[in-house]
This record gives structure tokens, sequence and C-alpha cells, in this order.
């Protein structure tokens, strides 16, 4: 069995500019198939517009409230609510609430830079 302390993760800025806290990656476990991260934007913050070719991804808002872009379709998102971004979506996530942005990022396969590409 594997338990994974969130507060023993190191955070780290991605590629598109969150701060991520691994909760169970490659990094930590020996995961083949997903990712768990946890992810903070500050008041204000906002993803750089990117894609994940091969990458499926779940974002759970845990507190705060933002406006994400999946391909051409916004909406506001708010705690206990998540979202599907297919694999090959463009898609940003922008802090829109006074207080931190804090959501949960599943990763299938695991969350990789190189399967980032950064659009605009």
């Amino acid at each position: 069995m594997i338990v994974v302390r969130r507060n023993k993760s190191t955070p780290f800025i991605t590629k598109d500019g969150s701060e991520i806290r691994a909760i169970l990656d490659r990094t930590n476990a020996p995961v083949r198939n997903q990712s768990l991260a946890e992810a903070t934007l500050p008041p204000g913050g906002a993803t750089e517009g990117h894609r994940h070719p091969s990458t499926e991804e779940f974002y759970y808002v845990l507190s705060g409230r933002g406006s994400i872009t999946v391909e051409d379709e916004t909406q506001e998102l708010a705690t206990s609510e998540g979202v599907l971004i297919p694999p090959g979506s463009y898609h940003r996530l922008v802090n829109t609430g006074r207080g931190p942005l804090v959501f949960l990022c599943c990763c299938s396969p695991p969350y990789s830079d190189d399967d980032t590409v950064m659009q605009r």
C-alpha cells in the first residue's frame, strides 16, 4: 500500500503556470496510468492556454471560484464542481474569486510537461 501525505509534497510551477502539489504520480509512487495533484491559482491568477494531445483531465474544485474555457466554451466553476477536459482540447482556467482557487487535477496518462502544448 502506498500512502502519500499532501503536506509532504513540495509544490512546483507547471508549464501552464499553476502551482501543483503531487498527491500520487510517477515521482512518489509506482503509478502507471494516471496522476492526482492539487493545484492552486491565486486571486486574479490564470493558467496559460494549452492542450494535452494524449491526456484526459478532470478538474474538481475544492475551494474558490473560477472560469474555465475548454475549446470555445466558457463556464463558471465553484466549490464541489468538476469538469472534464478531453485529450487534445484547448483549456484555460482563471481565478475569478477573492481567495485562492484550489482544485484537484487527475490526468490519464499521468501529467507530463512533454504532453503540454502551449497556445494563446
